[in-house]
C-alpha cells in the first residue's frame, strides 16, 4: 500500500524525535553519573584549594569558613597532623576512622596533590568518594561525600529525562501531524492541480501563499497551465478551421459536379432541340412556309434560353469568385422599384396581375444599383411565374431598424418546409416542369444570396397568409 507524503513526513519527523530522546536517554543512563562523579571531584578539589590558601595551621581561625564549605558542598572534612593528631573533624568518629583508612592503605605517604579513593562504611553501609591531600604546612585534608547522593541525583536525572523524553515524543508527534499536513496541503493541492492539466481542465490555478520553492512551483504550474490552455485552444481552433476547410473543400467539391451535371443537363435539352429543328431545316423536312417559321422559332426561343443561363453562370461565377467589386452609390430606393416595374407593365397587363405599392421610405439607400436591380428582378420573376388565380403582387418598401427592408409578395401556395432553405442553391427547382416552362435554371435565388452575401445584408423568404413574401435588406443612407 502506498504511503502519502504526510505519512512520511509524519513517520520521520516522529521517527527523528524518538531517536533523539532515546539516544539522550542512553547517554544519561551511560554517562550522567560518571559526569556527576567527574563534577563531584572538580568541586572537591576547589574546596581543598580554598582550605589550602586560608588556612595557616589554626583551625580556630578557619573554623566558620570550614563550616560554610561543608554544607556547601555537602561533604565531610578532617585535618590530620603529619603524625596522625586529628587537628578538625565535621563529625564525631569520622577522624579516627578516616585516619585508619588512610593508614591501612598507605595514604600517609602520598606522593601527589590529590589523590581520590573510593570508601565503604561497614557500619552505615555507605560508599564514599573521598579526596586527600596535603596542605602547604605538611597537614592533610580529607574530604568524603557520599556516592549515595551522587548516584541517587543521577537516577532522579534520568528518571526526569523518561518523563520529559515521553512528553517531548508526544508533543513531537503532535507537531509533526500539524507540521506535515500545513507542509503537504499546498503540495496536494498542486497534486490535484496537475491531475486536472492531465485531464486538459486548466480552469483551476494553484493558491500558495508562499514565497519558497513551492509557491514558485505553484507560480510556474500557473503559467504552465495558462500557456498549455492557449496552445490547447489555438489547436482546438485551427483544427476547427481546417475540419471546416476540409468539409467546404467537400461541398464545394460536391458543388462543383453537381454544378457541372447541372449544367450540362440544362444545355443539354436546347442544344438537342436546336440540333434537331436545325437538321429539319437543312433536310426542308417541313411542308410549308409556317412550319419553317416554327422551326426557326423554336431556335431562337432555345438560343435565347442558353444565352440566359449563360449570362446567369457569368454573373454568379463573377460574384461568387470574390474578385468582383461591388460599385456602391447613393440613390432612391423607389425610383429604383418604379424603373423596374415599368418594364414589367406589358407582362402585369397581360397576366392581369393586381400590382399593389407600399411605400413606406422615401430616402436614400447605399448600395449597387445594378445589383439591387437584378434582386428585384429575380424576385418579380419568381412572383410571376408562381403567382396563383388571385394575381396578387405587393412590393413593400419599409424601415427595418438601420436598415431599409424591401419585399415582393405573391399570391399562390406556400412553399415545403424542406424546399426553404434549398431554394437559394444553384439549380434548385422547387415544380422543376414549371420552371422549364418558364425558361428558368434555378440560378435566380442562387444570384440573389450572392449579391446579399457581397453587400454583407440579410435576405430570406417567409410563407405569410394566402402566399409568399421574399425580402431583402439595403443600408440606410444616413
Amino acid at each position: 500500500m502506498k504511503k502519502s507524503i504526510k505519512t512520511k513526513l509524519f513517520i520521520g519527523i516522529t521517527s527523528i524525535v524518538v531517536i533523539f530522546v532515546v539516544l539522550l536517554w542512553g547517554l544519561n543512563s551511560t554517562y550522567l553519573e560518571k559526569y556527576y562523579i567527574k563534577q563531584k571531584k572538580n568541586i572537591l578539589i576547589n574546596a581543598s584549594k580554598e582550605i589550602d590558601s586560608i588556612y595557616t595551621g589554626n583551625i580556630e581561625d578557619i573554623y566558620i569558613d570550614l563550616e560554610i564549605i561543608r554544607n556547601t558542598i555537602g561533604a565531610n572534612i578532617a585535618i590530620i597532623s603529619p603524625n596522625r593528631h586529628v587537628k578538625y573533624t565535621s563529625v564525631g568518629m569520622y577522624a579516627k576512622r578516616a585516619f585508619n583508612s588512610m593508614h591501612t592503605k598507605g595514604i600517609m605517604n602520598i606522593n601527589r596533590k590529590y589523590v581520590f579513593t573510593l570508601e565503604s562504611d561497614s557500619k552505615l553501609n555507605i560508599d564514599f568518594l573521598a579526596l586527600t591531600s596535603i596542605l602547604n604546612n605538611e597537614d592533610i585534608l580529607i574530604l568524603k561525600i557520599p556516592m549515595i547522593a551522587i548516584s541517587e541525583s543521577a537516577n532522579i536525572a534520568n528518571k526526569f529525562m523518561i518523563f520529559t523524553g515521553l512528553l517531548a515524543i508526544i508533543i513531537g508527534m503532535i507537531w509533526a501531524l500539524i507540521f506535515s499536513k500545513k507542509f503537504t496541503e499546498p503540495v496536494l493541492h498542486l497534486n490535484d492541480i496537475t491531475k486536472n492539466m492531465a485531464n486538459l481542465d486548466f480552469s483551476k490555478k494553484c493558491i500558495v501563499d508562499t514565497d519558497d520553492e513551492v509557491g514558485q512551483l505553484a507560480n510556474n504550474i500557473n503559467y504552465l497551465s495558462g500557456e498549455l490552455d492557449r496552445a490547447i485552444s489555438n489547436l482546438y481552433q485551427e483544427n476547427q478551421k481546417l475540419e471546416e476547410d476540409i468539409e467546404r473543400k467537400k461541398k464545394i467539391d460536391n458543388m462543383r459536379k453537381e454544378f457541372i451535371s447541372s449544367v450540362s443537363h440544362e444545355l443539354k435539352t436546347p442544344i438537342s432541340l436546336i440540333q434537331g429543328y436545325s437538321e429539319g431545316l437543312k433536310e426542308n423536312v417541313m411542308d410549308n412556309e409556317e412550319d419553317k417559321e416554327f422551326y426557326c422559332d423554336v431556335i431562337i426561343d432555345e438560343a435565347k434560353k442558353m444565352d440566359i443561363l449563360v449570362k446567369d453562370l457569368l454573373n454568379l461565377s463573377q460574384i461568387e469568385s470574390g474578385y468582383f467589386k461591388l460599385e456602391k452609390t447613393k440613390f432612391k430606393i423607389c425610383d429604383l422599384v418604379d424603373q423596374t416595374i415599368i418594364k414589367y407593365k406589358n407582362i402585369f397587363d397581360k397576366k392581369n396581375i393586381d400590382l399593389r405599392l407600399d411605400k413606406n421610405y422615401m430616402g436614400n439607400v447605399f448600395a449597387d444599383n445594378i445589383r439591387i436591380e437584378q434582386i428585384l428582378v429575380n424576385f418579380i420573376n419568381n412572383a410571376i411565374d408562381y403567382v396563383d388565380d388571385n394575381n396578387i403582387i405587393k412590393i413593400s418598401i419599409y424601415e427595418n431598424n438601420d436598415k431599409i427592408g424591401v419585399s415582393i409578395f405573391n399570391s399562390g401556395k406556400p412553399i415545403f418546409k424542406n424546399d426553404i432553405d434549398k431554394i437559394w442553391t444553384s439549380f434548385y427547382k422547387v415544380d422543376k416542369a414549371r420552371t422549364r416552362e418558364y425558361g428558368g435554371y434555378g440560378l435566380g435565388l442562387s444570384i440573389v444570396r450572392a449579391i446579399q452575401e457581397l453587400h454583407n445584408n440579410e435576405y430570406g423568404v417567409l410563407n405569410v397568409e394566402n402566399g409568399v413574401k421574399f425580402w431583402f435588406n439595403v443600408d440606410k443612407c444616413l
